[in-house]
């Protein structure tokens, strides 16, 4: 996936979740988006739309864009899982804001705290859109709580996981909520979103709070409202599990999303691997790729069912 993972640690500028929230997963998209104005399309929206119902015929025409979770043709072994978890885990994709250097080692990230997400649409955004998309974060949302036996899950009140579907020409209202939600996002960030570049189909931002850089209180995950349904569907699926912790791609990772090939749409049984040894207690938050390579072959190798 042409994706964007910026796990930006901000002390000092976000504030920590409430302690509790009322969470069902409710496909009626939630008030604070607008409703649907009937205007015309524009022509940028128009273009963007264009360009990737192209990208994703073509993908999909190549073999690529797999909905299979990987099969026979893509095995991997509890080594090759360890390897991959810290690649991903402790690597970042993008270290330090918007267009810094790739593959900086860093420290072990991930929610503390109850994740409440929530979608929001931009007003060009239909309804039928919004009810499928809608129902789509909150069925994932309960699947990763299942996978990673934290709570996680679609909430209205107490959101702390920010899911904006907005499109070319929600662009006010774009700059608008994401100057509420991360007063302090930086004015590159804050241009980068508005006008990503049309490789990267979507994006996501995870917050940290003064007292613990590396256990995320906030993430913004962006995506675009004019990708057809699979790539939306993959954007849906690869930035809110991005935002749970694993900052990074790995060219090696297989079959999986965290992997820049397309070859995978949608989370597979070794991303649902990688995220249970994420958040399995025996990490531990801040912790460096050296003092987690242990503790990450052994997990490895339980959730593979191999002898230590």
């Amino acid at each position: 996936m042409a994706g964007a993972g910026l796990a930006l640690a901000l002390a000092a500028c976000e504030e920590l979740p409430q302690d509790s929230a009322p969470a069902r997963p409710d496909p009626v998209a939630p008030s604070s988006s607008p409703r649907p104005q009937p205007v015309e399309q524009s022509d940028a929206s128009l273009r963007t739309a264009q360009y990737y119902a192209r990208r994703q015929a073509d993908l999909e025409t190549r073999g690529l864009l797999r909905t299979d979770g990987g099969g026979p043709d893509t095995p991997y072994s509890a080594d090759t899982l360890a390897r991959n978890f810290e690649q991903i885990v402790f690597y970042d994709e993008y270290s330090g804001g918007v267009g810094t250097r790739r593959g900086q080692s860093g420290q072990l990230r991930r929610w503390e705290g109850p994740v409440r997400l929530d979608v929001e649409f931009g007003a060009s955004v239909p309804s039928q859109q919004r009810r499928e998309d809608a129902t789509e974060v909150a069925r994932f949302a309960n699947r990763l709580g299942r996978i990673t036996g934290h709570p996680i899950s679609r909430a209205q009140t107490g959101t702390n996981f920010h899911v904006l579907v907005m499109g070319e020409d929600d662009t006010a209202q774009l700059t608008r909520r994401l100057r509420e939600l991360a007063p302090s996002m930086s004015d590159d960030t804050l241009a980068f979103l508005r006008a990503m570049p049309l490789t990267i189909e979507c994006s996501v931002l995870a917050f940290s709070s003064g007292d613990n850089p590396h256990a995320y209180t906030k993430a913004i995950a962006l995506i675009r409202a004019e990708l057809p349904d699979l790539l939306r569907l993959s954007c849906i699926h690869e930035e809110i599990a991005q935002g749970l912790g694993p900052a990074n791609d790995s060219p090696e990772a297989r079959p999986s999303i965290f992997n820049d090939d397309d070859e995978f749409a949608l989370l597979t049984s070794h991303d649902e691997l990688l995220l249970k040894m994420l958040y399995d207690p025996r990490m531990k938050v801040g912790m460096s790729a050296s003092d987690g390579q242990a503790a990450a072959r052994i997990i490895a190798r339980e959730l593979m069912g191999q002898t230590l």
